[in-house]
């Protein structure tokens, strides 16, 4: 499988410690700078569909603004029950430009051409 990466903000548009939400995809991915990491996951939060990219970040964990849910940013789980999971996505910097994965996922009807 092919990993594309799209540009989605520059270094210096997210502030150390705060996260922005960007539309990759047709979806919204929120990316954070966090201890000079950038981390992207599914910018909407499961229980009632808040932007994450607006919650606090706190030792690893992203705290949504509206009930406190919290994920962690490395893998997108929820910290009160690990079988509820936001996506991750993979972030790289090329020169002054912030890229993350466009991940061809399995299970998306695709143009493998093999299934009946």
């Amino acid at each position: 499988n092919m990993t594309t990466f799209k540009t989605v903000a520059k270094v210096g548009d997210i502030p150390a410690g705060e996260g922005r939400a960007y539309e990759l995809d047709g979806r919204m991915v929120a990316v954070f700078l966090e201890d000079g990491q950038y981390k992207a996951i599914d910018d909407f939060c499961p229980h009632m569909g808040a932007s994450l990219a607006a919650g606090a970040i706190e030792a690893g964990m992203v705290i949504c603004p509206w009930h406190a849910w919290c994920f962690k940013l490395a893998d997108g789980e929820w910290t009160d029950n690990p079988a509820i999971k936001v996506d991750t996505f993979a972030v790289r910097v090329e020169g002054d430009e912030i890229q993350v994965s466009v991940a061809d996922s399995a299970g998306k009807s695709g143009d493998s051409g093999d299934e009946k």
